[in-house]
């Protein structure tokens, strides 16, 4: 596989780095939420209302399993909870993980919007503790880590 996936925390920036990187690479850029939106032809949070977290997962870990046999030369941003469903990320590609502190993912979800399609994000204290659950699961599914504190520029030079 030429895939390169991208792995963290809702807010650490994998949709934004992984369109730019795969113009940069010649890849072509692929969000993991959007295509369980698109396969299952509603929102993420329809998907959490109606039928919940569960259902969210199994259809994850379908997706994860439909990359690594069906796509090639792409850009992968995972969804945050990815790593959580799918033991072999590595299995799809090189698994990036972009790495921040909790005080930066605050900051990049303060705006309402952004906060409203994410049906996690609600509680601070709930984030909170799904941001230290998730960051031993990053670290072990990640071939590399790299901090996504940096500027874009920075961070996409880093990956290439």
């Amino acid at each position: 596989m030429n895939n390169l996936v991208l792995i963290g925390f809702m807010g650490s920036g994998k949709g934004t780095i992984g369109r730019i990187l795969a113009r940069k690479t010649g890849r072509f850029f692929l969000d993991a939420d959007a295509l369980i939106e698109s396969f299952a032809n509603r929102s993420i949070a329809e998907i959490f209302s109606s039928d919940g977290e569960k259902t969210f997962r199994d259809e994850e870990r379908s997706l994860a399993a439909w990359l690594a046999q069906s796509v090639n030369n792409a850009v992968i941003a995972a969804g945050g909870g990815m790593p959580t469903v799918c033991d072999n990320l590595r299995a799809i590609g090189e698994v990036i993980y972009l790495k921040c502190d909790f005080d930066v993912i605050l900051t990049r979800l303060k705006c309402d919007s952004e906060r409203e399609k994410r049906p996690l994000a609600a509680s601070i204290e709930t984030l909170s503790d799904r941001f230290n659950a998730r960051q031993i699961l990053y670290e072990r599914a990640a071939d590399r880590v790299i901090d996504a504190t940096q500027s874009v520029e920075a961070i996409v030079k880093e990956i290439v």
